[in-house]
C-alpha cells in the first residue's frame, strides 16, 4: 500500500528537497511504521521528526487524513491505504 506524506518547505532539504513522499508500507500500517521507512531513506529527517526514543517531537504535529495523530493513537495512529500524512512544524516566538 502507498501513502503521501507532505513536508514543509522548512523540512525539505532533509529528503532531497522533496515536498511530496511516497512510501510503501503494509496494510496494516501505524504512523510509527510510516517514519521508520522514511527514517532508513532519510535519517537527517527522521532526527527532526522523533527522538533518540523514538518519540514525536513535541512541537511537530502529525495529521493522517486531516487527524490531528496525539488526539488519536500519537505514533500508533492507523494509517489507512492511500492516506495523506501532513507533517507541521509548530510556530512559536512573539
Amino acid at each position: 500500500m502507498t501513502v503521501t506524506v507532505r513536508l514543509p518547505g522548512v523540512l525539505r532539504p532533509r529528503a532531497g528537497d522533496s515536498a511530496e513522499l511516497q512510501v510503501d508500507v503494509a496494510p496494516t500500517a501505524t504512523l510509527a511504521d510510516v517514519l521508520d521507512h522514511l527514517a532508513t531513506r532519510y535519517p537527517a529527517l527522521d532526527r527532526r521528526l522523533r527522538d533518540e526514543q523514538g518519540t514525536l517531537r513535541r512541537y511537530v504535529n502529525f495529521y493522517v487524513d486531516g487527524e490531528e495523530c496525539r488526539r488519536l493513537a500519537g505514533k500508533d495512529t492507523p494509517v489507512p491505504p492511500g492516506a495523506e500524512i501532513q507533517v507541521i512544524p509548530s510556530v512559536a516566538g512573539g
